[in-house]
Formats: structure tokens, sequence, C-alpha cells
């Protein structure tokens, strides 16, 4: 089947045909019938398998009947992430170039100012992540009370993130009788109360099941060691040895590991780049635009690079620590052998990623064979096991190896002081006597070698007995050589 026989426009038909697609992918051929019969539309299918054209080219086809209203968009798209916003807009540039179409990109890290002025002037498609969205809306300048077509993409993902309250919060803001799109690659309790609550009598479309793999990409799996320098030693060959290696992105866990794993790299000689969360917008679109480009060949990323990313020509996938949860795997590994292609995925496994790694196979119903070779990493070839400790500051910097320091400098004699086993020694003073050694007082500043006069009796109030005499230990000194001789001073009453 072609496309042809979709029943899209001839506008658009045109632009499909300018880009060299001649034939529709499985979830296209599905799913654009029922998106242009106006049917709520629950898609299902692997990463990689086009389903941004499978809502794109029919919302092309409807939106070229109808005008666009200030502040009141007519079709509405949520993606998890500012890459993915980014490249749904880039589909409909380019499959929408005959069309007169205002599409509107609303994510973080862009002035409101820039994206309000859009608003003001009509948005035919409105893009936009989640929270930027309902920054708008909570600000008065965006009304969602036009949207006539609604669009959940990446769905699962917008779950891991923590998006589906807000989801829920724009559907409600949406007219109850708009037209839902709603599509994942894997279907989690969470995701399938969401369809039964907002979606009405939708057609389901599964072209495959849920978290697996393409059949395309050849898995294994690499032991590895816990320390990082030693994992980093084995990516470091893997990536030397690697065949037909073209590009490759390599996912981390942490966003700390990223910046870590990329200096590493680049200061072994490799050409690599970065990709994580805390990076600020532009940094994060120079990264990914010198990866597509071929200008960079390897990028080390987080799991914001791992979801619904069509970068065709990627050719090998390491995953230098093991995803904690399956679905992310099943992302990651979407990243290589896409449209029909071949590619290689290898995962750096240590002992602690067991139970990780049997809830992976578990999930995609596979095992994962493990790599052949010997992968053992030696102290000496490491270069980082021996490296010489280095001493770390209070405020955590690091100073120089304890072996790069140079030795300490003997002193040497100065000529004009005489050696120490020379110098005459010194005679006591003259003109001052020895001070005599003190006796030693009691406490309360009395000295015992003075005569004590006996105390008188004092009778004693409401008892009949007289008072008991001191015993002669009670008159014996104490042995005060303990204290120190400011102690010992007598004290004077002020009289």
């Amino acid at each position: 089947m072609s496309f042809s026989n979709l029943g899209l426009s001839d506008k658009v038909l045109a632009a499909v045909a300018a880009t060299g697609y001649t034939t529709p992918t499985p979830i296209q051929e599905q799913a654009i019938p029922h998106v242009l019969a106006r049917r709520d539309v629950l898609g299902i299918a692997q990463t990689g398998t086009g389903k941004t054209a499978a809502f794109v080219l029919p919302m092309l086809t409807m939106l070229e009947k109808g005008r666009a209203r200030a502040r009141m968009p007519r079709t509405l798209i949520l993606e998890p992430t500012r890459e993915l916003a980014a490249q749904v807009k880039e589909q409909f540039d380019k499959y929408g170039a005959g069309q007169k179409l205002n599409v509107a990109l609303l994510i973080g890290g862009v002035s409101f100012g820039d994206q309000d002025t859009k608003l003001t002037r009509g948005v035919d498609v409105l893009i936009a992540t989640p929270g930027r969205l309902l920054d708008h809306t909570e600000r008065g300048g965006l009304l969602l009370t036009g949207v006539e077509l609604l669009v959940i993409d990446e769905a699962d993902r917008m779950l891991d993130m923590g998006f589906i309250p807000d989801i829920e919060r724009v559907c409600k803001l949406v007219p109850f009788t708009r037209q839902t799109l709603f599509f994942t690659a894997t279907m989690p309790p969470e995701i399938s109360r969401i369809t039964e609550a907002f979606l009405h009598n939708p057609a389901r479309i599964e072209v495959s099941k849920p978290a697996t793999t393409a059949v395309g990409v050849m898995q294994s799996q690499v032991p590895a060691g816990r320390e990082s320098h030693e994992k980093r030693e084995i990516l470091r060959r893997l990536l030397r040895d690697a065949k037909d290696l073209n590009n490759a992105i390599i996912f981390c866990n942490r966003k700390r590991e990223v910046a870590i794993l990329h200096k590493s790299l680049q200061k072994h000689g490799f050409s690599v780049g970065a990709l994580h969360g805390d990076m600020d917008q532009s940094a994060r679109t120079a990264a990914l635009d010198q990866f597509r480009k071929g200008e960079i060949p390897l990028l080390v990323a987080s799991d914001v690079a791992a979801r619904g990313l069509d970068i065709p020509a990627v050719s090998h996938v390491f995953n230098f620590d093991v995803p904690h949860h399956p679905d992310d795997y099943v992302h990651r590994v979407g990243r290589t052998g896409r449209a029909g292609r071949t590619g290689t995925a290898i995962s750096l496994v240590t002992s602690l990623d067991t139970k990780s790694m049997a809830a992976i196979e578990k999930l995609i119903g596979q095992q994962i064979p493990r790599a052949e070779g010997d992968f053992t990493v030696q102290s000496e070839a490491s270069g980082e096991a021996d490296a010489p400790r280095r001493s770390r500051s209070r405020d955590g910097s690091r100073d120089k190896p304890r072996g790069d320091r140079k030795p300490r400098r003997e002193r040497e004699p100065r000529p004009d002081r005489e050696p120490r086993e020379a110098r005459p020694e010194r005679e006591p003073h003259q003109g001052r006597e020895p001070r005599p050694e003190r006796e030693p007082r009691h406490q309360g500043g009395r000295n015992p070698a003075q005569p004590q006069a006996a105390a008188p009796h004092v009778p004693s109030i409401g008892r009949s007995e007289p008072r008991r005499p001191q015993r002669e230990a009670d008159h014996e000194p104490a042995d005060h050589s303990h204290l120190p001789a400011f102690l010992l001073r007598p004290v004077r009453a002020r009289v």
C-alpha cells in the first residue's frame, strides 16, 4: 500500500513524495485512516516505527480548512522533553512547507515574550511540554477551549517524568468533544487508567507487542567490574574494536556520570559530546545538531535522549549503566536499528546489575547473550587504578598528586650563623636571683604550716549533742602538686 491510498490531501502527498518515502510503516498504514475519520486512537508500537508521521500527516490534511484565532490553538501536541517537541516541529516544517500554517513551540529555556507574541498572532499547531503549557494558561495568555485535536506522544515517558497529573489537568482544560490521539511504546497500568478516562471508544492499533526491541538490533552484554575506571577502560576498548561503527550513543543513569565519562573520553582522544537535563537549552540543541550532522560520532547522554529522538543512522548503542527500569532499556535500544536498519546494542553489566538484567530479559521475552572475548582489565592497562593518590582540600578540590610533588629542599646552613653544636652555652642571668620555691598552699588560701587557732564552740540550734571535734587527719595537708601555680596563690579578702 502507498500513501495515496490513505486519504491524504494532494499537498501532503506531494510533500511526502519530495522526502523520498513511498511506502508507509505499519503504524502509519493503520492509524492515518482512523485519524482522518475523527476517531480516538491508541497507538502502541516500537520506538522508531514512524509514530510521529502517523499523526503529523493526517493533521496537515485536516488543518487545510479553517483558520486559527488569537491565543486559541486549533490542535495541541504534548511532548515529554524539549528535544522531542523540537523534533515534531521539524516534521511539520518539512511536510507542511506548502501550507500556510502557524506552528508554535512552547518549551522551557525560551523567553515568555517571544512565545506570547506567536500565540497572539494565532496558532494552528501548538507543540508544548506540559510545564510550560500550564505556565501560559495560568498567566492568562493561552486558552485551550478551541482545541479540536489533542495528541499525547510518548505517554510512558510522561509517566516516568511525573507529568501524569499535568496531563490530567490539560485534558480537563480542552473541550470534551475534542479528538484524542494517544501514542506509547509500553503500557504500564497508570497509562491504561488514563486511556480509559480520557479516550472515547478508541481504535486500538498495536503493530507489535509492548516493550519489545526491534528484530534488526543485535544485543549483547559484557561483564565489567564495579569500579568506574574499569568500565571506562572496557568501553574504550569496545569503541576501538567495534566493527562498522559510524556513530554511537552512550547512556548513563546519572547526569554526574555523563559529565565524568564525557571528560574521560575527550581525554583519551575521542570526539564526543554530552547531553543531559542540567544543560541549558542552547547547549543541548548544539550537541544534538552536531551529532546528527556527523560532526561528533559519539554522544554521552542520560535518558533524556532515550525517548523518541529520530536519528536514523545510529549504528551502536552502549549502556554504560544498566537502566534501573526495564522499559528504559527498550527505549535506549530503540535509538539504533530504526526504519528497518540493523544496529548493535551492548550493555556493560556488573555484579550489581544481575537483578536489573533479569527484569529486562523478562520484559523483552528473550535472553541477552554474553559477548565473546576476554574483557578483564589489568591495573597497569587502566591507567587510572595506579594513578598517584590525590589529596583533597577542604573545599573539595584536588591538589597535585603526591608523586608529582617536588621533594622538600634541605636547608643549607647560613654562613653568618654558627652550627648548633658550636654555640656556647648561655650562662644564667647575673643580675637576677633565683626565685625561691613556694610552699604548697592549702585550699582556701590558708598555709597549713602556720598555727591554727582553735575554733570557738558554737552551740547548735535544735540538737543536744555537742559538735564533733575535727580529727587530726583533717589537718593534714593535701597533695596539690598536680595543680598549676596560679591556683596555689593566696587569695586576699577585701575588708
